[in-house]
């Protein structure tokens, strides 16, 4: 067979055959790329390695951003890159990292050249009642927290006072969380479903998300390395705290069926990839269980994030503590009652669960008395 010139792809001997592969470089990797297995070396796996290639390159020039803007000495926009700087900030969870990102692409339009000191009530009144007006309530709450972190990070570097953040005098409208919930049977249909629509990766992230408890982006970016006896261990992608998530017999069917077709990976490399062969982003993922949704639930609005819900209800039914949950969960739901609420949303179960753990604890009481 001739040789070809494009990048990444190269050839090996397997069972007495020379196939083709493009393989990314650690960088690449890094970005989300993944080994593909492109056939028998020839032209047609020349042409799928041709693709990924191109596919690389599109991406590679999004990258090239131009010069990141410089802010003027002491503006709240020079707190934030001098914030960026530190190890502090590089300690953070890529998630957390992520949040506060998406809160500064709403500040520093208004406030990124400003004087943290020159900051009224009444301008950041009228910034967050536009948030709430053109964005929601959701993407505004995430803006003024973010504000009033960063305040403190600019009081931090002396460039106004921590306890004057005018933000103060403003109440955050807070977000309605989310109540939905999945059964066993529902996620079952939606597996199934996914595997025949030819949406294989994703119905191993569902059964696995439902097994674990994990998150979508913690289920989607498993690989290798996270394999255990148990199923998975995993450092949690929003906490960066240690999760152990365990699987049954009938996901670890669907996942081995899934990995004997799927092309060979390394060890840090996501396992589980769209229809496209690339590994799953957080819109990809959503783009993909929606579509299945819509054949299998129509008129359905429940998310995938959802299972996390409904595992932990499962398990607060049963018997298991808040405390045991939440270890295993890897957060602080015993803790925070805005994690409570989102994680335990009221149902009859619960309610009866906890009824019935008030007259034990009457009964105890009145055993105690003298």
């Amino acid at each position: 067979m001739g040789t070809v010139k494009i990048p990444y792809y190269t050839t090996r001997k397997r069972h007495g055959k020379v196939l083709g592969y493009w393989q990314p470089s650690k960088t690449m990797r890094q970005a989300g790329f993944a080994l593909v297995s492109c056939g028998p070396d020839g032209p047609d796996a020349w042409r799928k390695a041709k693709e990924w290639s191109d596919r690389w390159q599109a991406y590679r020039v999004k990258l090239e951003a131009p010069e990141q803007r410089r802010w003027p000495p002491g503006s709240i926009g020079d707190a934030f890159d001098r914030y960026r700087a530190t190890e502090t900030w590089a300690r953070k969870p890529i998630r957390t990292r992520e949040d506060w990102d998406r809160g500064w692409a709403r500040i520093e339009k208004f406030f990124g050249d400003c004087d943290p000191a020159t900051v009224t009530l009444e301008t950041l009144d009228e910034w967050y009642a536009a948030l709430l007006e053109h964005i929601g309530v959701r993407e505004a709450h995430r803006a003024m927290k973010i504000w009033r972190a960063l305040w403190q990070v600019c009081g931090a570097l002396k460039l106004c006072n921590p306890a004057n953040d005018p933000s103060k005098g403003i109440r955050r409208v807070t977000p309605v969380g989310r109540t939905a919930t999945w059964r066993e049977g529902e996620i079952v249909r939606l597996v199934k479903g996914a595997w025949r629509q030819g949406y294989r990766g994703l119905a191993v992230v569902v059964a696995i998300a439902w097994d674990t408890g994990f998150s979508p982006v913690d289920a989607r970016r498993l690989s290798k390395g996270d394999v255990s006896e148990e199923g998975f261990r995993i450092p949690r992608a929003k906490t960066g705290k240690p999760a152990i998530g365990t699987i049954c017999n009938r996901t670890r069917r669907l996942m081995g069926a899934y990995l004997e077709d799927a092309p060979e990976t390394l060890a840090d490399a996501p396992l589980f990839r769209n229809r496209s062969g690339a590994a799953y982003s957080k819109d990809t993922l959503g783009d993909d269980f929606r579509a299945v949704r819509a054949v299998v639930f129509p008129g359905d609005d429940r998310k995938l994030m959802d299972a996390r819900r409904s595992a932990s209800t499962e398990a607060l039914a049963g018997g298991a503590t808040a405390e045991q949950v939440g270890s295993k969960m890897a957060n602080s739901i015993a803790t925070n009652r805005d994690l409570e609420r989102t994680y335990f949303p009221v149902s009859n179960a619960v309610v009866k669960i906890v009824d019935g753990a008030r007259l034990a604890g009457r009964r105890a009481i009145r055993g105690t008395k003298v």
